[in-house]
């Protein structure tokens, strides 16, 4: 094959996936040639810059490659799908922004951060749409599950690893958890239950969380840092 007919061949199947591939899965195209994965990503790059100047882009995902609309376009896309995003409350949100730059962390970690309890409801939202999973368990009495964030969160942030997530003392932190079109619930419809009185910093790292209008200094850093390498490893 030409390597103009390989182009073609990655633009037709990428148009028409429902879901980022992997280079692994469009080697499969061309199981009768004799190419390497780095040749495969050759080729993907020429298809990029093709793609330049049209309203289309092909991105580098943590699970493989898509098309995306570029984001100039959304404006004029949500024209013919003027639906609402999920609402999300509050609580939903800051217990993603914790997991996200604080993981691996248990929900005991959350609740000593945020100063109140998390209910199964708000984990089981946030697993039921793909944006977190159990990385492990803590050796701890009672083993509880270490929360992290999953591939399909970087994707729909259009990232490939953790480490392109902001600093957490960046304007961007929150601003990159936007790009999940989360629609806020008013606090007052949220109902949460106090725990014991949160440790010290706890109150200020959740307000930092949500606007990153203040610095929030130096973190204590939570434990299974081994865990945490070893999912950054797994998404590079």
């Amino acid at each position: 094959m030409t390597d103009t007919e390989i182009i073609r061949v990655l633009e037709a199947a990428l148009l028409c996936a429902d879901q980022p591939l992997s280079v692994a899965e469009l080697r499969k195209l061309f199981a009768t040639e004799d190419f390497s994965s780095d040749d495969l990503r050759r080729h993907l790059a020429v298809l990029q810059l093709d793609w330049n100047e049209r309203g289309l882009e092909l991105v580098n995902l943590a699970s493989g490659w898509r098309f995306q609309s570029r984001p100039e376009m959304q404006r004029f896309l949500a024209r013919l799908n003027p639906e609402k995003p999920p609402r999300y409350s509050r609580a939903v949100l800051e217990t993603l922004a914790i997991i996200a730059w604080r993981q691996p962390v248990t929900r005991g970690d959350i609740e000593d951060i945020r100063g109140v309890t998390v209910s199964t409801q708000i984990v089981r939202t946030l697993e039921d749409r793909g944006w977190i999973e159990v990385l492990g368990y803590r050796d701890a009495p009672g083993r509880p599950a270490l929360l992290g964030t999953t591939r399909q969160f970087l994707d729909d942030l259009g990232l490939r690893a953790l480490d392109e997530l902001p600093e957490l003392d960046s304007q961007d932190a929150v601003a990159s958890l936007a790009g999940l079109e989360l629609e806020l619930v008013p606090a007052a419809q949220v109902e949460s239950v106090p725990t014991s009185e949160p440790e010290a910093g706890a109150e200020h790292t959740e307000q930092h969380i949500i606007d990153t209008t203040n610095s929030p200094g130096e973190g204590v850093a939570l434990p299974d840092e081994q865990i945490h390498m070893e999912y950054q490893k797994e998404n590079d």
